[in-house]
């Protein structure tokens, strides 16, 4: 079973890494600034974590309150940003703000409303994680489980 579960693990991770870059997607961050996904975040050797989110997906605001009590010691460690990448629709858009306030997450949030982003690298379900280093696409993660962020870090650290 176990050897089922990886085989299917690398696979997925396979068929993802078949696009090794990021995609040119313009978005508006909380502010209403449009952000380009390809050229505002383009420092060298910074691991650019995507992660995408929704404020009604639990596990989501789980991993995202989870990095947000590790993450300033991440940054001390690594040379890390994470951009929280909302695929909240039209409708629960206006949700977001609050959360984000409400929550006091120290990210980059990026309003992905049309979910062009998220259907330009094929994500399936949130949350979900690419990490993106001198625009090329080194890991992504699906799912999330408590505890995880450990784990996500030992990784983070390997690239």
């Amino acid at each position: 079973m176990k050897k089922t579960l990886l085989s299917l693990l690398i696979f997925i991770n396979l068929a993802v890494f078949a696009q090794h870059q990021l995609p040119n997607v313009k978005l508006k961050n909380l502010k209403g600034e449009l952000v380009n996904t390809n050229l505002d975040y383009q420092k060298k050797d910074v691991l650019y974590v995507y992660s995408f989110w929704a404020t009604w997906c639990a596990p989501c605001v789980q991993e995202l309150d989870a990095i947000s009590e590790v993450y300033e010691d991440w940054k001390q460690k690594i040379n890390i940003e994470l951009i929280a990448v909302s695929v909240d629709d039209s409708r629960t858009e206006k949700r977001v703000k609050p959360m984000v306030n409400g929550k006091g997450w120290g990210y980059s949030v990026l309003l992905d409303t049309n979910q062009e982003f998220k259907r330009s690298l094929s994500i399936a379900n949130v949350p979900y994680i690419v990490v993106v280093k001198n625009n090329e696409i080194v890991y992504v993660q699906n799912g999330h489980s408590p505890g995880g962020e450990n784990e996500f870090f030992d990784k983070l650290k390997s690239l």
